[in-house]
C-alpha cells in the first residue's frame, strides 16, 4: 500500500512541531537545553498530588475510574467560573468546559469556529503550537506587528478592514517574546470587540507567573458583561491552564466563553476524546481544595524569577553589542533577536555542537524572524542557565 496516496489534503499543510523535535535533541544529558517550553520537574508537588490521588480514590473510587461528562467534573467547572465572575457578570458551570490540555482547546475551537478562506489575525510572532493546529484548515493568518508592548492595537485596528472572523493573542508573557500588552492597549482592544467588530480568543498559559510588575486585568474581564438575561456575555473567548502551575502530564486545561461557543465545543469533543481524564480532574480539584496552588505559586514565581535573572545577567554579560533581547515581567521565555544579516538556524548548529540549543524564531513569526530565536529560562537550574549563556555568548561573539 502507498500510503502517501491516501492521506487527506488537509495533511499537506501540516507540519512537525520544530520544538517537539528539538526535544529529542536536547534529552541528551550534556546539552544544555534553553528550547523546551518546560516547567521545572523539581518544583512539581509531587507529595502533594501523591495525596490528593490516595485521597480521589480512598474517598470517591470507582466513579473518579469512570467515564465521565464531556464538559468535566461539574464541581471543577465551578471553581473555574468563581475565578472568572465578576460583580457586575456571573460566569456558569454552563460557560466552562474542561478540556485535555489548553492545546486541545485551541483544536476545537479552530474546528468549531473556522472555515476554509476564513482569516485570522495573529500577533507576529505567535504560538508555535497555534499555527500548527489551525493551518490544516484552510484558513490564513493575518500578521498584526508587536512589539514590547504587545500586539500593535492601532495596526490591528487597519487589519480589521480586511474582516478576519478572529483575533488571537496571548496578552500576558507572550509565547515567544515573553513580552505583555499594556494597559492602554487592552482598553483600546477592548473597545473593538465591544463594538462588535471583531471576536476574540484570549490564550493565558503563563498569567499566573508574575515575577515583577503590576497585574494587568484579561481582556475577557475588560469585556464580559451580563446580557438581560443575566446569562454571560462576551466577545472573548478564555482559554487557561494549570500545565504551568500544577503538571503539564496532567493535562488539565478549560475554556471559558458564551454558552453558545461551549455547546459546539462540547459537540466536537464528544468526537475527540469523549471527556478529559476524570480521575485527573478528581485529583486536581482536591489539589485546589487543599490550597496547593496557594503554596506553589510563590514556590515557582520565585525559583523562576531567579532563572530569568540569571539568563538577564548572563546575556547583559556575555553577549556582543548588535543583539538584543526583551526582559519578560513573567512566564517562561524571552527572545532574542541578531543582525538582520545573520541566520538563528545556523546559529543553532554551531550551537549544538557547544552542546546548547534554543528554537530558532522563524517558525514563529508569519513575516520575517529568521534573525530570531526563544529562549527558556524555567526548565534549567540557574547554575546551567549560567554556564549555557555563557556558552551562547562566547558563540554569538565569534559569530558576529
Amino acid at each position: 500500500m502507498n500510503w502517501n496516496t491516501q492521506f487527506a489534503d488537509r495533511t499537506a499543510l501540516s507540519r512537525r512541531s520544530a520544538v517537539r523535535e528539538l526535544l529529542k535533541l536536547t534529552a541528551q544529558p550534556d546539552m544544555i537545553s534553553f528550547a523546551g517550553g518546560l516547567p521545572a520537574p523539581e518544583l512539581f508537588p509531587v507529595e502533594a498530588i501523591k495525596a490528593a490521588a490516595n485521597e480521589v480514590l480512598t474517598e470517591i473510587g470507582g466513579p473518579a475510574l469512570q467515564y465521565g461528562e464531556t464538559e468535566g467534573v461539574g464541581a471543577l467547572r465551578d471553581w473555574v467560573a468563581a475565578q472568572f465572575s465578576r460583580a457586575r457578570f456571573t460566569v456558569r458551570r454552563e460557560n466552562v468546559v474542561i478540556v485535555s490540555g489548553a492545546q486541545q482547546g485551541l483544536d476545537l475551537l479552530g474546528r468549531v469556529l473556522l472555515n476554509d478562506g476564513d482569516l485570522v489575525a495573529v500577533e507576529n510572532p505567535t504560538y508555535l503550537a497555534l499555527l500548527g493546529a489551525w493551518r490544516p484548515l484552510g484558513m490564513r493568518f493575518l500578521p498584526v506587528p508587536s512589539d514590547a508592548e504587545g500586539m500593535d492595537v492601532d495596526a490591528l485596528e487597519a487589519l480589521l478592514a480586511q474582516r478576519p472572523k478572529l483575533v488571537y493573542t496571548i496578552p500576558t508573557f507572550q509565547n515567544p517574546q515573553g513580552t505583555s500588552m499594556s494597559l492602554a492597549r487592552r482598553i483600546k482592544l477592548a473597545g473593538l470587540l465591544g463594538a462588535g467588530r471583531v471576536a476574540l480568543l484570549e490564550d493565558n498559559p503563563y498569567g499566573e507567573l508574575r515575577y515583577s510588575g503590576e497585574a494587568l486585568p484579561h481582556l475577557f474581564e475588560l469585556t464580559a458583561q451580563a446580557g438581560a438575561d443575566g446569562r454571560l456575555q462576551s466577545p472573548v473567548i478564555y482559554s487557561g491552564t494549570f500545565s504551568k502551575v500544577l503538571a503539564p502530564g496532567m493535562r488539565i486545561g478549560w475554556l471559558v466563553a458564551d454558552e453558545a461557543v461551549i455547546d459546539k465545543v462540547v459537540m466536537l469533543k464528544q468526537s475527540a476524546d469523549l471527556h478529559t481524564s476524570t480521575l485527573n480532574q478528581y485529583i486536581t480539584l482536591a489539589l485546589l481544595r487543599d490550597g496547593v496552588i496557594e503554596r506553589q505559586l510563590p514556590r515557582l514565581r520565585a525559583a523562576y524569577r531567579e532563572r530569568r535573572d540569571t539568563m538577564l545577567t548572563g546575556m547583559e554579560r556575555h553577549f556582543p553589542d548588535g543583539v538584543t533581547w526583551t526582559r519578560p515581567d513573567g512566564g517562561l521565555f524571552l527572545m532574542v533577536t541578531l543582525p538582520a544579516r545573520m541566520d538563528a538556524a545556523d546559529v543553532l548548529k554551531r550551537a549544538i555542537a557547544e552542546h546548547v540549543a534554543f528554537v530558532p524564531g522563524e517558525d514563529f513569526h508569519l513575516q520575517g524572524g529568521a534573525n530570531t530565536f526563544r529562549l527558556n529560562f524555567s526548565n534549567a537550574q540557574p547554575e546551567r542557565i549560567a554556564h549555557g549563556i555563557e556558552r551562547l555568548g562566547a558563540l554569538l561573539h565569534r559569530m558576529v
